[in-house]
């Protein structure tokens, strides 16, 4: 019941914003740009998605802290169902096959793919603060809401950057704190954010090496430079010249976005984000429009299509995400 609350929630915001994003537009006119758009650059910028997916997998090679050799290419592969699963079913279901398939195919504990991908949402939360923080200092922006999301996200990516090296350095302080509002909760509830802290601090315990550190930075760097890099791509095949720093932007608050619980593949606040984005830096409404609706589409087609095969490949029909719910939760 709880489950099927949270999905129609997912599918009433997702609604919400997409009625949000078609205020005041002319939807043909939002067509007729679509239209427009130069078939080329947007392959191209399919091609740059699928780089800055081996660029994840190669991230997470340096996170998951395992005896066994796992080979780059099943780590790219698991990321491509995972996007799949993320991008079609509610939840993040992809999440969880991801966490079922690395028990299943090399043994690894639920506990501790879990805790990766925990941490892998703590790295990219930074990058995704830098690519607002630090493109908007250079940015002339026209939209009056946009600047009171730079100064609050400002205040935000300071805040959190503090409390990351914090508990990174001192993980009894974060222990005592959890542990302090723990005692303020419900014992079931107690339970699992102290496991959670725990989860966390094990995760950033296990990047103790420079090896790992470095690796872990310059692949989240480079994975979301990557996926910038599409939405330029993109803005080319609709001759939208805003620059690089603005895709930055665009790439952060999409991301940070995806914490609004919304349907799968982030329908409607995906387009809201990038709308907001785009109109605060002087492109006309319509075309802002068409440029997000296609820009998710090369975005979300790639990874889908691909792990559906993969899935396919391995034997497995789409009624393994709700197997490796029932598995993970079992754990």
């Amino acid at each position: 019941m709880r489950q099927k609350l949270l999905i129609l929630v997912g599918i009433l915001v997702s609604a919400l914003f997409l009625w949000i994003a078609f205020q005041g537009l002319n939807p043909s006119v939002v067509w007729e740009y679509i239209q427009r758009a130069q078939p080329g650059w947007l392959l191209l910028g399919a091609l740059v998605f699928y780089i800055s997916m081996l660029l994840i997998a190669w991230r997470w090679s340096f996170l998951l802290p395992t005896t066994a050799k796992i080979p780059l290419s099943y780590l790219a592969q698991l990321y491509a169902i995972t996007y799949m699963g993320n991008n079609v079913y509610p939840l993040r279901a992809g999440e969880v096959l991801r966490v079922f398939l690395m028990q299943r195919d090399y043994q690894v504990p639920v506990a501790r793919t879990s805790t990766t991908v925990f941490i892998e949402r703590i790295f990219d939360g930074f990058v995704m603060l830098g690519f607002i923080v630090i493109p908007l200092q250079f940015i002339e922006v026209e939209s009056a809401s946009l600047r009171i999301v730079f100064t609050a996200t400002t205040a935000l990516f300071a805040v959190a950057l503090v409390a990351f090296v914090v508990f990174a350095l001192k993980p009894g302080l974060l222990r005592a704190l959890t542990g302090f509002f723990a005692r303020l909760l419900p014992e079931s509830l107690a339970a699992l954010v102290l496991k959670l802290s725990e989860d966390v601090i094990d995760g950033l315990t296990g990047l103790r090496s420079v090896r790992q550190l470095v690796g872990a930075v310059a692949g989240s760097l480079l994975t979301w430079l990557f996926n910038a890099l599409v939405y330029w791509l993109v803005g080319l095949a609709f001759d939208i010249h805003v620059g690089f720093l603005v895709m930055l932007v665009i790439c952060g608050a999409v991301n940070l976005a995806g914490v609004i619980p919304a349907s799968p593949g982030q329908i409607g606040v995906f387009e809201a984000s990038v709308k907001t984005v785009l109109t605060g830096v002087g492109v006309a409404d319509d075309l802002a429009l068409a440029y997000a609706f296609v820009v998710h589409a090369v975005i979300w087609l790639p990874p889908t299509i691909l792990g559906f095969i993969l899935l396919v490949r391995r034997g497995l029909g789409l009624q393994i995400f709700a197997r490796a719910r029932q598995a993970t939760i079992s754990a």
